[in-house]
């Protein structure tokens, strides 16, 4: 089921693009965002005259994504920049994340809810340390489509042996991670070869281009439509005269699909009703699926506040206050055992206690330094927490909102790490 079917909203596809630092992200984003007709015109003139200007003999493309002066120049991408876009097929996010390893935590962020990763690689370098680095992170945060795509073939003379060595390189290290759905994808955004319109530099390419593969990759089973899970964000009770009993649950389907008559379970509380009725903005709707916003109403008044979970009776999760999880420390400061932290997962808050950092993953290599007794900026590792509420959670496999969450720092309210509960 997708969102067109159902009449909610036009299709969405979000994706994150990596690369390394040149793999030319941001020009293949400005190459997409003007084939598609996504720019104004006084936006183009600005981009040629500033392309002029600089005594450039193309247009910049770059220069429509890369909005910090600092990113300008340098000439690189430093912060998680989202670009917005349509076509008559689909919408689409795009976040286009940081190359550098210095802000490996600004491509998690970037990642962490995209349905596709589009990673850059430059065909006359070949895979990098970083290309690998950032299929690795893709594969943790289990973006279920990975796109691999070979820029600047217009420098290597469009050659098919140059193509066919990085594609056979890719996919045979892609056969350690945790990769679904792979597609390598010849081209240059700087000439728009099998960007938009397909190429006639590579007859020999016969799949499909970039914007084709991304209208047309199918997202919707993505999500888990079978695990009913709504963490509550708000009830709503008005209390007006002309809705005086008016009581309903406000908050996004995590998981499963939600209809009237459904028995469902409140926790932690173990509450038992059933669904008398789903709003969605003014109406009412016959069923409720991922990423939907609604209102739900109980058959009986029991008691749900922020925080608690709505779940099938027979299929809810176990509450826990023992969480393992991989985590991505974001601070300068390192994550410690004995440390003290605020927790929130979906719609629920709590503290958390470090009981123990199991090891530190080297997203290069995949070897785990169980030696490690901390973890620094930017580094993932094995964590196991202790949490004072519990935490309504599924293995992170299973559904990317329930098996995630952050941690924040309580003296000033920044967060500091994101994690993924393992299962």
């Amino acid at each position: 089921m997708s969102a067109t079917t159902s009449g909610y909203g036009m299709d969405l596809l979000r994706f994150a693009t990596a690369g390394s630092v040149d793999d030319g992200k941001s020009t293949l984003i400005g190459r997409l965002l003007l084939d598609s007709k996504s720019i104004f015109e006084d936006q183009l003139e600005a981009v040629e005259a500033t392309s002029e200007a600089k005594g450039y003999d193309y247009t910049d493309l770059a220069l429509l994504t890369d909005g910090l002066r600092s990113e300008r120049e340098q000439g690189i991408t430093i912060d998680v920049a989202y670009r917005y876009f349509a076509t008559p097929n689909r919408k689409f996010i795009i976040a286009d994340t940081p190359g550098h390893v210095q802000y490996t935590r600004n491509m998690v962020t970037g990642a962490s809810t995209a349905d596709l990763g589009l990673v850059l690689v430059d065909a006359r370098q070949g895979l990098t340390e970083q290309s690998r680095r950032h299929a690795v992170i893709l594969s943790l945060l289990r973006v279920p489509h990975l796109v691999l795509a070979v820029n600047k073939m217009d420098l290597v003379d469009f050659d098919q042996t140059v193509y066919e060595r990085i594609y056979a390189e890719f996919t045979q290290f892609a056969t350690k991670l945790n990769v679904p759905d792979l597609e390598v994808i010849p081209i240059s955004a700087l000439q728009g070869d099998n960007v938009v319109t397909r190429s006639e530099n590579m007859p020999w390419y016969s799949g499909p281009t970039l914007m084709h593969h991304l209208e047309h990759v199918h997202v919707a089973s993505d999500r888990d439509l079978i695990d009913a899970r709504f963490p509550v964000q708000y009830v709503v009770r008005p209390k007006s005269d002309e809705f005086h009993d008016y009581r309903g649950y406000a908050g996004q389907v995590a998981g499963g699909i939600l209809k009237p008559g459904d028995e469902v379970v409140v926790l932690p509380s173990g509450m038992t009703s059933k669904i008398a009725k789903i709003d969605l903005f003014d109406r009412e709707i016959t069923e409720a699926f991922p990423p939907m916003s609604v209102t739900v109403h109980l058959e009986d008044d029991v008691d749900v506040s922020r925080g608690d979970m709505i779940a099938r009776v027979k299929n809810a999760p176990t509450p826990s206050q023992d969480i393992d999880a991989m985590i991505c420390w974001m601070t300068t400061s390192p994550l410690q055992p004995r440390q003290k932290l605020a927790i929130k997962h979906t719609t629920r808050t709590g503290r958390a206690l470090v009981k123990d950092i199991q090891y530190r993953l080297d997203v290069n290599s995949l070897h785990r330094d169980q030696s490690t007794n901390e973890l620094g900026v930017n580094e993932i590792g094995r964590v196991t927490l202790r949490t004072t509420v519990p935490l309504l959670c599924d293995p992170y496999s299973k559904n990317r909102t329930t098996g995630s969450f952050i941690l924040i720092d309580e003296a000033t309210g920044v967060t500091v790490g994101a994690g993924m509960i393992n299962g």
